[in-house]
């Protein structure tokens, strides 16, 4: 996904203005906000943080693989799903980025970088990663909805 967002002026307050001693976290938090999940392979359960469940259109923290990226563009869905398969089956890294479709018709654009570590027994291991969501969303046609700040 190549998706280029414009909404005028700035509207973080120093944003026009790039300050070389700023930390990653900083300038990361400017423009995103993130939050970790992590997967159990023993029960085939994810647990995401507060935030991320509730962009993902979850009411709880914890769900299947199949909950989780139910809300994720239908032509990204099964290439999600076939990473997270892979995933589960080869100690690994992955990301990925797709968007997710909102109750209002918005999407909001998701970025996902993880592991899978403990796979040498079957049935076990586990997965963790982060979720990176853009502070804005993008209209059905791909088009800037709205500055969200949180």
């Amino acid at each position: 996904m190549f998706k280029i967002a414009r909404t005028g002026a700035p509207q973080t307050p120093g944003a026009d203005s790039f300050a070389l001693g700023e930390s990653g976290q900083e300038l990361l938090s400017q423009f995103c906000f993130s939050e970790g999940w992590s997967g159990d392979l023993s029960n085939g359960l994810f647990r995401l943080g507060e935030r991320a469940a509730a962009m993902h259109g979850l009411h709880e923290a914890e769900c299947g693989l199949l909950n989780l990226v139910r809300c994720y563009d239908s032509t990204d869905r099964n290439h999600v799903l076939a990473l997270f398969e892979q995933a589960a089956t080869t100690s690994s890294s992955f990301c990925f980025s797709t968007t997710i479709i909102l109750a209002s018709g918005q999407k909001q654009p998701v970025f996902c970088v993880g592991e899978s570590a403990g796979l040498e027994q079957r049935y076990s291991g586990s997965m963790l990663g982060v979720f990176f969501f853009p502070r804005f969303q993008l209209e059905a046609k791909g088009r800037i909805f709205n500055h969200h700040h949180q």
